[in-house]
């Protein structure tokens, strides 16, 4: 999945939540449920997810939703791997949109 969001210093959890097809429960939900989601709030209480905030996002969705982990598991993966994880996650957003580039040039051709 590709994310597409502006660059902005903060994000509101409905710009997230659109962006990830999600309910904005699912994102509240996930904050919770895993430490490294640590969204800044405001006075109001609303929260403001950081460009580091959507990366873990990123990783959660990708383990939970398209890999098929269990959160447990995706928790457990996430504390032994983390800077492993989030390596391979990089690459594999790498090569997708290298995938998606190249997609383009063949239907050019």
């Amino acid at each position: 999945m590709h994310i597409e969001l502006p660059e902005k210093r903060y994000y509101s959890i409905g710009e997230v939540a659109e962006a990830f097809d999600v309910n904005t429960s699912l994102i509240r939900f996930w904050e919770k449920e895993f430490d490294v989601l640590q969204p800044k709030k405001n006075a109001k209480g609303n929260r403001k997810f950081t460009p580091q905030d959507i990366k873990h996002l990123e990783l959660i969705y990708h383990l939970v939703k398209e890999r098929g982990f269990t959160l447990e598991g995706a928790k457990i993966h996430l504390k032994e791997n983390k800077q492993k994880t989030l390596d391979r996650f990089e690459i594999i957003r790498k090569l997708e949109s290298i995938k998606v580039e190249l997609q383009k040039i063949k239907d050019q051709l």
